[in-house]
């Protein structure tokens, strides 16, 4: 149990993490277009794949693992809330940079972000039970530990509002909505590594001290969400820039939400900081290891890219009914059935690269 005295995040980190908050959510918003909201119904086998994935598999991998690894419970409930919460736009930019389809990044993200309001709030409040009666043992309570799902809900609420100025003001103007959506990932990115490692920097102590079964936890978390994304889809009939984006989309959990709810609806639990600790290993870990999943699918998926964007250019050349043919042998096995690599209509009315 770590110390409720001791201040894990300074005055300052915390008005980071808000400034943070509202600018990653604002630049989601204001990358929103109507035709994202289409691409959730254009795309509905896709969506359903992720949203299995963002709300069946991570929060029961986030339980499975706390079980196993028998963690502390203000530990785990703080892993079943990592797993419960949605990708948000650092996701859309690591797909990008992965070669992984954009769009359909982003409309897993818009479908995951509303949906949130319902599931996160009912899938803690569903997995947490193994915890909270020992947390009420642990801390001498009269009574059992409650978690607090209505002020849940209120943060994940306080947190969307952003989005919505974000989606006023690609209404007004469009140009300053590309600057919010820009800044935003880069921002947010940047950010969290400061937070990482200033929050480390003054605690080395605790990161001595912090059993190895939550540093496990918090790495494999993320990488198991990779693979299940992954193979999952793959298995389903997604093309292979569909495969990147819902793999990074399933792993990757909006950390900065996590401080935020954890700040917001525990602000008197004695166990504060262990759940802040845990999310801040997750947040270190997920930074990392979505890196190198990128790095390894950006160079695995250039082939499937390029054919990608060259059937883009052809259905704008010649009409989306243009099948484009290539040479017998040419295309790699996993693509030859379907050159056209998904490109779906509706896909070339947004940019992916």
């Amino acid at each position: 149990m770590i110390d409720p005295e001791l201040q894990l995040l300074y005055p300052i980190d915390k008005a980071l993490l808000a400034v943070m908050i509202l600018v990653i959510m604002f630049g989601m918003g204001a990358s929103l277009t109507p035709n994202d909201f289409k691409g959730v119904l254009k795309r509905p086998r896709l969506i359903l794949i992720g949203f299995v994935s963002q709300f069946g598999f991570m929060p029961l991998i986030a339980l499975g693992l706390s079980l196993a690894l028998n963690l502390p419970p203000a530990a785990s409930i703080a892993m079943i809330l990592v797993g419960c919460l949605p990708g948000g736009s650092t996701s859309n930019l690591f797909a990008y940079f992965a070669r992984g389809h954009v769009a359909l990044s982003i409309s897993m993200t818009t479908a995951s972000t509303v949906m949130a309001l319902v599931m996160t709030p009912i899938l803690i409040h569903l997995y947490s039970q193994p915890f909270t009666q020992k947390i009420a043992e642990e801390l001498g309570a009269d009574t059992a530990f409650v978690m607090p799902t209505k002020d849940i809900l209120v943060s994940l609420i306080v947190v969307l509002v952003p989005v919505c100025g974000g989606l006023i003001l690609r209404r007004v103007s469009k140009g300053w909505a590309k600057v919010a959506e820009d800044t935003a990932g880069f921002m947010g990115m940047i950010v969290i590594v400061y937070l990482i490692i200033t929050t480390i920097g003054r605690h080395w102590r605790l990161v001595l001290s912090t059993p190895w079964q939550i540093y496990v936890a918090s790495i494999a978390l993320g990488l198991m969400g990779f693979l299940f994304g992954y193979h999952v889809s793959r298995l389903l009939g997604a093309h292979p820039i569909q495969q990147r984006a819902i793999s990074l989309e399933t792993g990757i959990q909006n950390a900065p939400v996590a401080f935020s709810i954890i700040l917001l609806s525990f602000p008197e639990f004695a166990l504060q900081n262990d759940m802040l600790w845990t999310a801040i290993l997750y947040a270190l870990f997920i930074v990392v290891s979505s890196s190198c999943i990128t790095l390894w699918l950006r160079k695995h998926g250039q082939f499937d890219w390029e054919v990608y964007r060259n059937t883009l250019i052809h259905t704008r050349l010649f009409g989306s009914d243009w099948q484009t043919r290539y040479p017998k042998g040419f295309l790699p096995s996993r693509i030859e059935k379907d050159p056209s690599q998904g490109a779906l209509k509706g896909d070339v009315q947004r940019q992916d690269g």
